[in-house]
């Protein structure tokens, strides 16, 4: 054994109760292998406000603090042997605070130790890890170079036999699979086979521990393969031996407060890589890894998606290598996928700036927390009780009334990151909002805020700083990690689950940006523009049809600075505060439609088209909240949306496409676009009332999943892969082309009726 200083990344995170106290283990990545760093025998702690009076559970103490509310009462601290005393205590009496805090997340946010540390302590060589008790840990930014293992598995159904387990981690690529045989060697990877299903499980949890990935993915990889191999090893009475260190490993399964299967696997995370895409807002049609697999990388799975579980039994039957090459490749698939978008970068970076556990997905409340608890306690305070008072909504974002029409040269002025920019301009912040002290800075609602006791504007600057950084670095990951919980804050406030929500600091930010808006919309029409809508922190500009787009981009540069100077100037002299109101030239749309609300004369809002030129000469058409991107329209509208709007755009004829399009879809031409695709939210005996098309077309399907895709026939919805009758072709104009046709249309004084009807000759 030897003292020495080690630096690692967090992987995984557990706490348990044992007679002698909270017992914390936390699983590290490290360059030379990986560490368990062990703390026994901690406390559970919380506070009190030091007036109360509480009965406490054997062992446990109450001592005075040097730490009190934001409003100056002081408060005491409760320290329970286990904490499941903490939990009864918490049963008992609604007066603690910052009770609900993990042991292992107080253990770590109180050491600002978010991913990367370094760990000083007495070494101890186990099999395979190291490990230091009672560690002294400091935080330090560490990139760790994790190896992962991409696993799948193929079973009868969702319930029935297990067929195999593949698996792929760098260069080693196996199928482990249910058959007698040999084992052998198939072109790019084993072929090992096993008589039992036990016998496989066993193999598997084998394999993993001599690879010891520090990162298991996959697609649905929690809540359909590790699930399902859990349930595997409790029916066989088989440790599910998944982990490191011989800790136990377990998925958990839905409760009352959480509605999604977790994994708890000591020393390994787990990324799913639907759960993390979507973190990283990628955006998709669909998550399917078929889907997205061949938008990224122009190849999908080796079996079709029609009839996909007949042909996975029939290979099993009649060709079981075809089936373990079908495995592989969907492993290799989520490899790529995984490298493609850099989502282990991602998950990193938001670990080392959230402080959440590299695979936990959401947690902005917790993250918050991370970040503002411990910088409250260095100012000597804690968190008060969640607020009980007035819960009453505070406006979103400000929308102007739009002004409907087809334009020429619409620029669109955005203002960067505008409600953390009003956050750290206007000294938004709980801490500020509840101190007593003269000298504030008014808000909205009643509120006002201290000028120098606060937290999250010097918060948002640090945050800010570092995406700067990053985006000087072009560290994507890294500024999108930022971007995110930059932007989370304010919905953060806004939540009721959060313990420093207020109405007061959400009105203060929203209605601050309102007014802000508002503002800049009468500085720019009295500088003799058009304001022709305006979106929580973009405003769209008309210039004119004369405007030559050198014009364009010096009138967009120059509103930008005679914003950005207004703003400085007024809040100086307003409220003595620096401007941190950043206004940005965005975009020029050479064409720009802003569309009515449909069977109405009023501008829709959130909604819009426009045509930009690329730095090499192409143009480019961008919707935004129009059918072209909307998934619940079929393809054939979407398409027919992009051409269409193309040559209006381009002041191309159109009485042709839209003639040419209406023929071919009666000519059953385009059967195969007109499907629809929809998500299941609820079970279907759930649907009583006003049963909508793709809820009907569920009943009919003879194996539903969560998504259905159907069309409309004759006789109703039906599923797109088991339908019966005739399509009503009659409802894809009326619901699909005209709507998509008219939409547009109507700014060149005509209509899908008019010019798909005989009597009537255009142009």
């Amino acid at each position: 054994m030897t003292t020495e200083t080690i630096e690692g990344f967090l992987i995984s995170r557990q706490w348990r109760d044992l007679a002698s106290g909270v017992d914390l283990s936390f699983w590290a990545y490290t360059a030379d292998g990986p560490l368990r760093l062990h703390i026994p025998a901690q406390r559970a702690v919380c506070f009190i406000e030091r007036h109360r009076e509480i009965a406490l559970p054997t062992g446990a103490e109450r001592k005075v603090l040097s730490l009190a509310l934001p409003n100056g009462g002081p408060v005491d601290g409760i320290y329970t042997v286990r904490q499941r005393d903490m939990t009864e205590l918490v049963q008992r009496s609604a007066d603690l605070l910052e009770s609900d805090i993990k042991p292992t997340d107080r253990f770590l946010m109180e050491r600002f130790i978010s991913g990367g540390f370094t760990a000083t302590g007495t070494v101890i060589e186990r099999d395979g890890y190291r490990e230091i008790d009672y560690p002294k840990l400091v935080s330090q930014p560490v990139q760790p170079a994790f190896t992962l293992a991409s696993i799948d598995i193929e079973t009868e159904g969702l319930s029935g036999r297990l067929y195999s387990i593949a698996v792929h981690s760098g260069d080693t690529a196996v199928v482990l699979m249910v058959s007698d045989g040999q084992a052998c060697a198939q072109p790019g990877y084993q072929l090992r086979f096993f008589p039992t299903e036990q016998a496989l499980l066993q193999a598997f949890f084998r394999l993993l521990q001599a690879l010891d990935p520090d990162v298991l993915i996959g697609w649905n990889v929690i809540n359909f393969d590790l699930n399902f191999l859990y349930e595997r090893c409790r029916k066989y009475r088989i440790p599910f031996a998944i982990g490191r260190g011989g800790e136990e490993s377990a998925i958990l399964q839905p409760g009352s407060n959480n509605q999604i299967r977790l994994a708890r696997i000591p020393g390994r995370a787990v990324l799913d890589g639907v759960d993390t895409l979507r973190a990283a807002f990628w955006s998709f049609e669909s998550f399917s890894l078929e889907y997205v697999a061949q938008k990224l990388l122009g190849r999908g799975k080796v079996i079709s998606a029609s009839n996909r579980m007949h042909h996975i039994n029939a290979l099993y039957k009649n060709d079981k290598p075809a089936l373990a090459h079908y495995n592989i490749e969907d492993c290799r698939l989520v490899t790529e996928v995984f490298a493609k978008t850099d989502l282990i970068n991602f998950a990193i970076q938001r670990a080392q700036m959230t402080g959440l556990a590299i695979d936990k997905s959401g947690g902005a409340v917790q993250t918050f927390d991370n970040l503002y608890l411990p910088r409250l306690h260095r100012k000597g305070f804690v968190a008060p009780a969640a607020s009980t008072g007035s819960l009453s909504n505070s406006p979103g974002g400000y929308v102007l009334d739009s002004q409907p029409g087809l334009y020429n040269n619409v620029i669109v002025l955005d203002f960067k990151s505008l409600y953390p920019s009003i956050i750290r301009t206007f000294l938004i912040d709980p801490l500020g909002l509840a101190v007593l002290d003269p000298d504030r800075v008014p808000g909205f609602e009643g509120a006002s805020f201290s000028r120098t006791q606060h937290i999250l504007p010097e918060l948002i600057r640090e945050l800010w700083s570092k995406r700067d950084e990053a985006k000087a670095r072009q560290d994507a990951a890294l500024s999108q990690a930022i971007k995110i919980i930059m932007n989370s804050l304010y919905g953060v406030l806004g939540s009721s689950g959060c313990r420093f929500h207020h109405h007061q600091l959400a009105s203060s930010i929203t209605r601050r940006g309102h007014e802000i808006i508002l503002a800049s919309r009468d500085l720019i029409e009295a500088s003799g523009f058009t304001v022709i809508y305006g979106d929580t922190d973009s405003l769209f500009v008309l210039l004119g049809d004369e405007v030559t787009l050198t014009g364009a981009n010096e009138a967009g540069l120059k509103l930008q600075t005679q914003l950005n100077e207004h703003w400085k100037a007024t809040l100086h002299q307003q409220y003595q505060l620096q401007s941190y109101l950043e206004v940005e030239f965005e975009t020029h749309y050479h064409r720009f439609v802003m569309p009515t609300v449909r069977g109405s004369e009023s501008g829709s809002k959130k909604r819009y088209a426009g045509m930009v030129k690329n730095s090499d000469g192409s143009t480019e058409v961008i919707f935004k909240g129009l059918e072209a991107v909307r998934t619940d329209w079929t393809p054939m509208a979407r398409e027919f949306q992009r051409t269409l709007y193309k040559k209006v755009f381009n002041d191309e004829p159109v009485v042709d496409l839209v003639k040419q399009t209406a023929a071919g879809l009666l000519a059953g031409e385009m059967d195969e676009k007109l499907i629809y695709r929809k998500r299941l939210r609820r079970r279907l005996s759930e649907y009583s009332r006003n049963v909508p098309p793709h809820v009907q077309a569920a009943r009919k399907h003879s194996n539903p999943g969560s998504w259905i895709n159907y069309v409309i026939t004759v006789n109703g919805p039906e599923p797109s892969e088991e339908r019966q009758s005739a399509l009503d072709y009659q409802h894809y104009i009326d619901r699909q082309l005209a709507p998509v046709a008219d939409g547009i249309l109507h700014f060149l004084d005509t209509s899908y009726e008019a010019i798909t009807s005989a009597q009537i000759e255009l142009f």
